[in-house]
């Protein structure tokens, strides 16, 4: 039987029949143009068209969806925001100016798409034990949060939890920051690593890997080391302990790090990239020094405490030294470079408000 026009059509076409591309049957039977002018609208046309499919078919491959804030908000569908203000704004970080508007159109979508992916993920797991017949254990859903300093992803671990705890499915949820697992400073300072606190080399990341594995394995009782932003050091003797959560959040700047054996970002079943332009995380950075000023750094107990009294210009000066020599080169060389391999990306504009949401699909 002979192939029809059509058939044919649809078979060079690589499996895409439309009416604009000049492949299909009546594209292919239209008479020619009669004028010159008519013949090059009709090339336009027809390249416009081309390049429209060309895109359309690169999106459906793409690993990734990418959505606005007006398309993320429609997939909230009818989570109900119990988040009060008194609440959000002890959540809040520093300099931070998300808005309950913010929590309804961002992070309520974002809980019940992670609250979809634990039940997910428990299946998974009474399908695997169930093989094995082995009895079933609830097991720890593990996500993790990276991004630069100063982006704002210590509010959005803090926002998540707290969201995530209302659901019924999960009410027990976590939060460890990596700052317990930097090396201590005298450590540091030993191996010559005090400028380099934040990048990779400064955590004991083995610790990490452990710490993370032994909740993921159930254990009833896993302690984390305490870190003190107000001495700048590891507490000598403190921990927080982890006992057996629904969810464990893991938030740090270098958490989707690849290693070269196993790695913290390998034992994730989620993880959340919070993103935005260096300029702006930059300005974000020194802002909220200028703000310690008047607040940790005026504690005669902090480490900073001499920065207490610098003037304006003196503050900035400095703050953007320590990004410069820094926190820049950290973001750039080792933070960054990490983003692709996050769940979801959350992007965020001058104004600190998260405009984009990009999610793995794939």
């Amino acid at each position: 039987m002979s192939t029809s026009p059509r058939t044919r059509a649809t078979v060079d076409n690589g499996g895409y029949l439309t009416g604009s591309t000049g492949h299909t049957a009546e594209s292919a039977c239209s008479p020619r143009p009669a004028s010159s002018t008519s013949r090059a609208g009709w090339t336009g046309e027809h390249a416009r068209s081309e390049h429209t499919d060309r895109v359309t078919r690169a999106r459906d491959l793409s690993p990734y969806v990418e959505l606005g804030r007006e398309q993320w908000r429609e997939l909230r569908a009818a989570t109900p925001l119990s988040l009060t203000s008194d609440e959000l704004r002890r959540l809040r970080g520093l300099g931070e100016r998300v808005s309950l508007d913010e929590v309804a159109d961002i992070y309520l979508p974002l809980s019940r798409l992670i609250n979809l992916q634990v039940a997910a993920r428990q299946r998974l797991h009474a399908a695997t034990t169930t093989f094995l017949g082995e009895t079933a254990e609830k097991v720890p859903f593990v996500i993790g949060i990276a991004g630069s300093v100063a982006v704002g992803k210590s509010t959005t671990a803090r926002i998540l939890r707290a969201l995530l705890a209302r659901w019924r499915d999960h009410p027990r949820v976590d939060l460890i920051t990596t700052d317990g697992f930097l090396h201590p400073n005298a450590e540091l300072t030993r191996r010559g690593l005090m400028t380099r606190k934040g990048f990779p080399e400064s955590y004991d990341r083995r610790a990490l890997v452990r710490f993370v594995a032994d909740v993921k394995a159930g254990a009833p009782a896993v302690p984390a080391p305490v870190y003190s932003h107000l001495s700048y050091d590891i507490v000598p003797g403190a921990s927080q302990v982890i006992r057996q959560p629904d969810i464990l959040i893991v938030e740090g700047l270098n958490v989707l790090q690849p290693g070269s054996r196993l790695a913290v970002s390998d034992l994730f079943d989620f993880s959340i990239y919070v993103d935005a332009h260096a300029d702006r995380i930059r300005q974000w950075y020194i802002d909220r020094f200028l703000a310690l000023r008047d607040t940790a750094f005026a504690d005669p107990a902090s480490y900073f405490h001499r920065y207490a009294t610098l003037s304006d210009d003196e503050a900035t000066q400095r703050a953007a030294q320590i990004w410069h020599e820094i926190n820049e080169p950290n973001l750039i060389t080792n933070i960054r470079p990490t983003r692709g391999r996050a769940a979801l990306v959350l992007r965020k504009d001058a104004d600190h408000s998260i405009t984009r949401v990009r999610m793995r699909k794939l």
